[in-house]
């Protein structure tokens, strides 16, 4: 059934789990996302990135409407959030396409002029009954653009929020996009001084790359909004490669992609397991 983002976080951070947002790049990704929270009865956040959309030649209603069949037809709540978006032209298709929130990443801009943009961009949301998230602090590893070792402060968060009326805030507290090893290492003590600071959920960018007890630990301490996007590829892509260099190759990309539909569904059904069960 498809819901709002807004209504998949406010219950997650009620019952004190985390809530499972997952990248999606191609159609097998988000039958496989919505699979594996069907098979564990969780609902789930399909994301579609600013990137995702210029893979598909830019034209975010295509994707966006086989994204919102999907959702409606699933048997867990589903919602549709467009992700990292610095492109205020794609900002201003949100609500038209179908999703019902939006990630704003002025997180490269200098911080007077990220709250100028952001504010302006929640207020155009929320003029749409849009719910927007916002990035202060520079997650590593996302094509360069972001520092790694920032970390967000605590106080200059709870100034931010209030500046910009965000509904959810991405912080940095150790992790990194693109990471293929989970090996990040969370800083557990700043991310509960941000949720006493920050009024609205905390959002973890960069999962993929964070052991499960630390997601664990992430929510416990005051985590909401849990993204993964590398986990899923890793996944997709190995077991297209493990078919591809097996004997008689197949030539029908149904006989592959089946399989890494497969994959994928496995690690959400693990990962949305895991987001359940909190550590203090």
């Amino acid at each position: 059934m498809r819901v709002s983002t807004g209504e998949i976080v406010a219950a997650a951070a009620a019952a004190g789990r985390g809530a499972g947002a997952f990248n999606v790049i191609t159609l097998e990704h988000a039958e496989a996302i919505v699979a594996g929270a069907e098979r564990v009865d969780r609902p789930v956040i399909l994301q579609l990135s600013e990137n995702a959309v210029g893979f598909h030649l830019g034209r975010v209603r295509p994707i966006a409407a086989a994204l919102g069949e999907i959702a409606t037809a699933a048997r867990v709540p589903v919602s549709l959030h467009l992700d990292h978006v610095a492109d205020e032209s794609l900002l201003h298709q949100t609500a038209d396409a179908g999703f019902s929130s939006v990630m704003f990443d002025a997180s490269t801009r200098p911080y007077q002029e990220n709250v100028a943009v952001t504010r302006a961009a929640a207020d155009w949301a929320h003029e749409r009954g849009l719910w927007l998230e916002a990035e202060l602090g520079e997650v590593g590893g996302k094509d360069g653009a972001h520092a790694p070792g920032v970390r967000t402060d605590p106080r200059q968060a709870e100034s931010y929020v209030a500046a910009t009326g965000v509904d959810a805030l991405a912080v940095a507290v150790g992790s990194s996009h693109a990471m293929t090893t989970r090996e990040a290492a969370l800083d557990l003590d700043l991310i509960a001084q941000l949720r006493k600071t920050v009024p609205v959920p905390l959002v973890l960018h960069g999962s993929s790359g964070v052991p499960d007890e630390h997601l664990r630990g992430a929510i416990g301490h005051g985590m909401v909004k849990i993204n993964f996007g590398t986990a899923l590829n890793l996944a997709y892509t190995g077991a297209v490669r493990d078919v591809l260099a097996g004997p008689n190759p197949p030539v029908d990309p149904r006989k592959y992609l089946r399989v890494a539909r497969d994959a994928v569904a496995d690690v959400v059904a693990h990962l949305l397991t895991v987001l359940d069960k909190a550590a203090g």
